[in-house]
């Protein structure tokens, strides 16, 4: 009697946990990463599950799995989501009146400033550095290009009203990327006896520099 007794406790509950989860076209991708970054922040990169995202998303593993097929899929969204959205948020808040190239020199500075205190961008660098390493040997990321096409409009408007020097854009968009990614992913240790902001200065100087005409 006690065995049926918990077998029907079981169902129960396993029913109960069934009905308390939404319906799968009513959870969007938006609320699955969210789940994901909630997983991310609390565990690091490499902890996280497809299965705890599911948990933490109050969604069953197949609906996850028809979105994301592996975890490597739904982190790349995330962080697609997270950085794409601060670098435009920084592109946003930078003097409106000013030349193009200040104000990409602004959003350069202003994404590392912000990019460096991102608690994401903080534990994906406090615990699986080792995951960004492809993005720097390997290949470009989404969030690269994104950051690429931001550079590269203020690029091209500054040699068009003449604020940047004629040049290949493409090259020197890229260059800028290669500075300030640089210095996202170093700036915490290179503080260690040289302050930040003073580092920051330097950066603006090295940009500007380098695209005035």
């Amino acid at each position: 009697m006690k065995a049926e007794r918990h077998t029907a406790v079981r169902v129960r509950s396993a029913l109960a946990e069934t009905r308390d989860r939404p319906a799968a076209s009513r959870v969007s991708d938006d609320d699955l990463l969210d789940a994901a970054k909630q997983c991310v922040l609390a565990s690091g990169v490499r902890r996280t599950t497809l299965a705890e995202i599911a948990r933490t998303a109050h969604v069953s593993r197949m609906t996850l799995y028809r979105r994301f097929p592996d975890v490597r899929s739904i982190l790349a969204a995330l962080m697609t989501r997270e950085f794409g959205a601060l670098l435009h948020a920084v592109a946003s808040e930078v003097r409106p009146a000013s030349s193009a190239r200040e104000r990409l020199v602004d959003s350069a500075v202003g994404g590392v400033r912000a990019l460096v205190a991102d608690p994401l961008m903080r534990t994906v660098l406090d615990l699986d550095a080792d995951l960004l390493l492809p993005y720097v040997t390997q290949r470009l990321g989404a969030t690269q290009r994104l950051a690429e096409d931001v550079v590269r409009a203020l690029v091209e408007t500054g040699q068009r009203e003449g604020s940047v020097r004629h040049g290949d854009v493409t090259a020197q968009v890229r260059a800028v990327l290669l500075v300030v990614q640089s210095f996202v992913l170093s700036l915490r240790p290179a503080t260690v006896d040289v302050g930040e902001e003073t580092l920051l200065a330097e950066l603006r100087h090295v940009l500007d520099a380098a695209l005035a005409p």
